[in-house]
C-alpha cells in the first residue's frame, strides 16, 4: 500500500488522462502484489475469461510478443496484446487484432478505474481540470491504494480487451516477473521467458541466476513454460521451478536455429519444430538477434497444443510479414533505430551491425538513461570499432544521462570523433544532413531515444520508410 500526494481531478479528455498518468511516478511507490490482485478483483476479475500467454525476460520480450501475435493471427485466431514501453503514442501498448485501441476506449477504461479509487477525505475545491495535476495540497491525507503507472495501464488493458472476446491475450511483463503487475492474473495458458541478462540489478539481483529467479516467478501450475537457454545456471533455475510446479518446460537455444544467411536486408534461416522437423523462414530485418526470438515464438506456439495447429505455411507467412518497431527498424533510408538499452541489448546490436554487410562508413547516435549501465555500454561500443563517428544527444526525459558525462565517456574510450548535441532533433538533423552518400546511421542506447527519433522523422520533411 502506498501514500499519494495528489487530489482528485476532473478529467474528461484522453489528453488529460495521459497527462495524469505521466505524472503518476512522482507520487506513487510500488504496491504489494496483494493490493494489485485485490484491485483486479474489484474490477470484476476481467482476466479470468481470457486465455493468457505471459512473456518475461531481459531482452526480446516485445519481439516475441509480436511474432506470437503474427503467428496466431495468421492461423485465424484473434489476439489482444499488452506490451511496453511505447515509443510515440501510449496506445501502442494496447493492440487488438493488429490495431491500437481508440482514444475513447482508453479514456473509458481510465475513468472506470479512476472513479473506483477510494480517494481520501480532503478539504478545498479539488475539481480542477487545468491539467496541473499534483499541485493540489489537501490538509489531511490517509493511506489508500492508487495504482502505479504500469499497474494503471495493465488495468486499462484488462478492462478493454475482454470487450473484443479475443481467443488469446498476450501480456508482456514490465519489470521482473514474480512481482510484476501482470503476474496478478489468476490463470495462464503459457509462460514464455526470453534471454536473461543483467538489467535492473538494483531490483532483480546482480547475477543472471538471481534475475532468472525473478523471471521464473511468472510460471504457473496451470501452464507449460518455454524459455531461452541463456546459460547452464539459468537453465537450472527454470528447470527447478518447473519441476516444483509440476509443469512441462521446453528450452530453446542456438541449437534450434540453422543456416542463417544474410541477403542485404533479409535473413533466411530454419528453426527446429516438434511437428515439422524444420521450418524454413525469412525475416525482413537485418537484426540477427530476431532469429532467437522467432525460434522461441515457434516453440511457444507448439507448446500451446492448438487445435488445429498453425501450418508450416502460416508460420512462414507470419514471420515474413511481422515487424516490431524500434528493433533494427529502418525509419529513413540508411537510418536504423534499435532499442538496445542495456549491456546484453548492446551486445546483440553490435553483433548485428558487424554482420549487416554494410561496406561504407557508420555513425552511431547514442543516448542513455541514468539508471542503466551506460559506462559498460559505451565501452562495448568503443571496443567494437564499428563506427567512424559517435554522436551523443540529450533526451527530453528527466531520466536522461547528462550530455557532458556521456560525451566525455565516449571521448575517453573511442578512437573516433565524438560530437554532442543538446537535443535529439538537432543531433539527428545535423548527422543526417552531413552524412556521406555511403554512410549508414544507427541509433541505439535507449527506447526513449528511439521514440524521439521516430517522432521527429515522422514530423520532418524527410520521407520515412513505409
Amino acid at each position: 500500500m502506498m501514500h499519494t500526494q495528489i487530489g482528485r481531478q476532473h478529467i474528461t479528455t484522453f489528453e488529460q488522462a495521459v497527462e495524469y498518468l505521466n505524472a503518476t511516478p512522482r507520487f506513487t511507490t510500488k504496491n504489494e502484489m496483494q493490493d494489485t490482485r485485490a484491485f483486479l478483483k474489484r474490477l470484476g476479475n476481467p482476466d479470468t475469461g481470457m486465455r493468457i500467454i505471459h512473456v518475461a525476460g531481459t531482452n526480446g520480450k516485445g519481439s516475441v510478443c509480436a511474432y506470437l501475435r503474427s503467428m496466431l493471427e495468421e492461423a485465424g485466431y484473434s489476439v489482444a496484446v499488452f506490451t511496453s514501453p511505447h515509443l510515440v503514442d501510449i496506445r501502442e501498448r494496447f493492440v487488438v487484432n493488429g490495431e491500437m485501441i481508440s482514444k475513447e476506449e482508453f479514456l473509458w477504461a481510465f475513468l472506470t478505474i479512476y472513479n473506483m479509487l477510494d480517494w481520501p477525505e480532503e478539504s478545498g475545491d479539488n475539481d480542477d481540470c487545468s491539467g496541473t495535476y499534483g499541485r493540489v495540497e489537501p490538509r489531511e491525507w490517509q493511506q489508500f491504494y492508487h495504482p502505479t503507472y504500469f499497474e494503471y495501464l495493465f488495468f486499462i488493458a484488462m478492462l478493454v480487451f475482454p470487450k473484443y472476446h479475443p481467443d488469446f491475450c498476450i501480456l508482456e511483463t514490465g519489470l521482473g516477473g514474480r512481482l510484476d503487475a501482470t503476474n496478478s492474473v489468476a490463470k495462464k495458458e503459457l509462460a514464455v521467458i526470453t534471454r536473461i541478462g543483467l538489467d535492473h540489478v538494483e531490483y532483480l539481483g546482480d547475477t543472471p541466476e538471481k534475475i532468472a529467479q525473478e523471471k521464473a516467478g511468472i510460471m504457473h501450475s496451470s501452464a507449460p513454460v518455454v524459455y531461452w537457454e541463456t546459460a547452464d545456471g539459468v537453465k537450472d533455475v527454470f528447470s527447478r521451478y518447473a519441476e516444483n510446479l509440476g509443469i512441462s518446460a521446453h528450452s530453446v537455444s542456438k541449437k534450434d536455429i540453422n543456416f542463417p544467411k544474410f541477403h542485404g536486408k533479409t535473413i533466411d534461416f530454419s528453426v527446429s519444430s516438434r511437428y515439422y522437423n524444420y521450418i524454413s523462414l525469412s525475416l525482413q530485418t537485418i537484426a540477427e538477434y530476431q532469429t532467437e526470438n522467432v525460434a522461441l515464438a515457434v516453440h511457444a506456439i507448439e507448446a500451446l497444443n492448438l487445435i488445429p495447429i498453425p501450418s508450416k505455411e502460416q508460420i512462414q507467412r507470419a514471420v515474413h510479414k511481422c515487424r516490431w518497431a524500434g528493433r533494427m527498424e529502418e525509419v529513413l533510408p540508411e537510418v536504423y533505430v534499435d532499442g538496445a538499452h542495456n549491456a546484453d541489448g548492446v551486445r546483440a546490436f553490435l553483433e548485428t551491425v558487424a554482420k549487416d554487410g554494410h561496406t561504407g562508413p557508420r555513425s552511431l547516435l547514442f543516448s542513455a538513461v541514468k539508471d542503466k549501465d551506460y559506462e559498460h555500454m559505451a565501452k562495448q561500443v568503443a571496443a567494437s570499432g564499428l563506427f567512424q563517428k559517435i554522436v551523443i544527444a540529450h533526451m527530453t526525459t528527466g531520466r536522461a544521462t547528462e550530455l557532458e558525462r556521456l560525451q566525455k565517456l565516449f571521448a575517453e574510450n573511442c578512437n573516433c570523433p565524438v560530437e554532442g548535441y543538446e537535443s535529439v532533433a538537432s543531433a539527428f538533423e545535423q548527422t543526417y544532413e552531413k552524412r556521406s552518400e555511403t554512410e549508414r546511421i544507427y541509433v541505439a542506447g535507449s527506447l526513449y531515444l528511439v521514440g524521439e527519433i521516430k517522432e521527429h522523422s515522422c514530423n520532418s520533411e524527410i520521407t520515412p520508410i513505409e
